[in-house]
């Protein structure tokens, strides 16, 4: 069939008085991955929603292979593309393999039953990401990683021209963020697919795609290769992050490493307790949310730059130290946590995935945990976070060992430090004070 896998026109949506979309345009290319990039709130979604049929455009075009998309059906969209969704209920414990299968419902639809035109689809699929040892497995019981090749091979068996994959890799970790996108990537090229994949990363975007849309505002403001897009005046003006542009000395892979900001934190009076929060890969989103709404002074780091863990911090105006992704804390990183944790009273250890490159983090609370109180939330020993070969279950051993405190969730933090003690190094000024977690007891932890 005839044109490109999707051809978008001046593409507007407006939520109400809010405009989320503001004359987006652009097209796809068989065998090409294009990672859409933005921060929260620029249109991502909304734009892979609105190529979907989900949302109603107040202006603009969408073709899909030479077609007007508004008049296909709902089935006939459903054989031309295939969607992923960033969230997405598990509901029934389906085999793996049931699973998949449901990517060939737009074919057997209607109201009469119809054989599968295509019925080594869904082997394909499975077969396509490694899932062939997993087949019988229900869905409830697989790991994060396992279940969003699980999604991705569902979307793959669905056998459309083109994908779009909302986030695929959020709330993976390191590796299994890799595999991801490799697997993605190889598929498109293998298979002849256009790929579109909304993400936060932009080095992930560099390494991965073949090019790179950046959105701001609903608008469209950088379009292009990496090489091209990839810029320290790109960093400023969409995300505000000062950064400075390098090259990998293997493939010449543009990525930027961020300038990190002085993440010293402004004294408070009284008694608000004074917490530096250690997290990645999304571990802190809650823990972050419920101290900052109990009115701790929080603190933290080192996190993963384009991390939601890292745009919550900045949205919570929590001074955080940064770092680029997949890459081991610097010397500079290590200074700045150092300084964070020595003004804080209470370290909290999220239960974030552990790889080669942030295991800093858990060296240097080590080296901490006697002049300081270090809770760990606990690791959930059914899903796999030691990615070091056993270096960073060894750590946590060795800070619980020390004096640190393991408990269950966030529920677990709050109740620790409602009834907290501090080191004189760092009690509180004034005394006495009934804060917002309890009456806080200026003695010598």
């Amino acid at each position: 069939m005839n044109g490109a896998p999707l051809e978008a026109e001046g593409l507007t949506l407006r939520y109400g008085e809010r405009t989320a979309l503001r004359g987006v345009s652009f097209q796809t290319s068989p065998r090409e991955l294009v990672a859409l990039a933005g921060p929260n709130g620029s249109g991502k979604s909304s734009l892979l929603r609105a190529v979907m049929g989900l949302e109603r455009l107040a202006e603009g075009r969408i073709a899909v292979r030479g077609k007007d998309a508004r008049t296909l059906t709902i089935q006939e969209r459903a054989r031309e593309v295939a969607w992923m969704p960033q969230e997405e209920p598990v509901g029934e414990d389906l085999s793996v393999e049931e699973y998949v299968r449901y990517g060939r419902s737009p074919y057997l639809g209607g109201l009469l039953p119809q054989a599968d035109p295509d019925p080594e689809a869904t082997d394909r699929a499975v077969v396509a990401l490694g899932l062939e040892d997993l087949r019988g497995r229900g869905i409830r019981g697989l790991s994060g990683g396992e279940r969003q090749r699980v999604r991705l091979a569902r979307v793959l068996a669905q056998g459309t021209s083109l994908l779009l994959l909302d986030e695929p890799t959020s709330h993976l970790d390191i590796g299994h963020q890799l595999d991801m996108l490799g697997r993605v990537r190889d598929l498109a090229r293998r298979e002849g697919r256009s790929v579109i994949v909304a993400i936060h990363d932009l080095n992930l975007a560099a390494r991965f795609a073949d090019r790179v849309m950046v959105l701001s505002h609903g608008q469209l403001v950088a379009e292009g290769t990496p090489e091209e897009v990839l810029s320290p005046a790109l960093l400023r003006q969409v995300w505000g992050v000062d950064a400075e542009l390098r090259r990998d000395s293997r493939g010449r892979v543009p990525y930027l490493i961020p300038r990190l900001p002085d993440p010293t934190p402004s004294p408070h009076p009284g008694g608000r307790p004074r917490v530096h929060v250690v997290a990645g890969g999304g571990s802190g989103l809650e823990l972050l949310r419920r101290l900052f709404d109990r009115g701790c002074d929080l603190t933290a780091g080192v996190l993963p730059l384009f991390d939601s863990d890292s745009d919550l911090a900045e949205e919570l105006g929590v001074p955080s130290v940064l770092e680029l992704p997949f890459a081991p804390l610097s010397s500079e990183s290590r200074e700045r946590l150092r300084q964070l944790m020595s003004s804080s009273e209470i370290v909290v250890v999220a239960a974030f995935p552990v790889g080669p490159t942030n295991v800093g983090n858990l060296e240097e609370v080590e080296r901490i945990v006697g002049s300081r109180r270090v809770l760990l939330i606990h690791q959930d020993r059914a899903r796999p976070w030691d990615f070091t070969g056993g270096s960073a279950a060894r750590l946590r051993a060795q800070i619980v060992e020390k004096g640190g405190e393991e408990v269950s969730d966030v529920d677990g933090v709050l109740r620790a430090l409602s009834g907290r003690t501090v080191s004189a190094s760092s009690s509180i000024r004034g005394g006495h004070s009934d804060g917002p977690l309890g009456h806080v007891d200026g003695a010598t932890g």
